[in-house]
């Protein structure tokens, strides 16, 4: 009975010394893309928070990746790097051009040089 307590007991420590909605560790990151809305979301586990990548059309075939933000408390997990991802991703797929406001939109493209995204800039 001493051992369940002592087990229980540490699990309350672990779950209050982490964030509310942290991320579950091996828990999978699901990006949303929401065409209406033009973002792509991380709902941070099941909590109100969320990770967000805006973009706009700025012309026919032409998406400005404008602006990525990630809430403090789940920065350095590398949810930016899943919305850039998908984001990057949508713009080949949908065969578009893509002009990179976001800094780190950028910072992305230029750790992963895929011939795919490269090509698909827009000055």
């Amino acid at each position: 009975m001493a051992h369940s307590a002592a087990t229980a007991t540490a699990a309350a420590a672990a779950a209050a010394a982490a964030p509310p909605g942290a991320l579950e560790q091996g828990c999978p990151i699901r990006v949303e893309h929401d065409r209406q809305r033009r973002q792509f979301t991380v709902r941070l586990n099941g909590c109100h928070d969320r990770a967000v990548l805006l973009y706009e059309y700025v012309g026919k075939r032409i998406v400005d990746l404008q602006h990525t933000e990630v809430p403090d408390a789940y920065r350095g997990r590398g949810i930016a790097k899943h919305l850039a991802k998908a984001a990057l991703d949508f713009v080949v797929e949908e065969n578009l051009k893509a002009h990179l406001t976001c800094w780190y939109i950028q910072k992305y493209v230029k750790e992963n040089p895929l011939p795919q995204y490269l090509e698909r800039l827009q000055p």
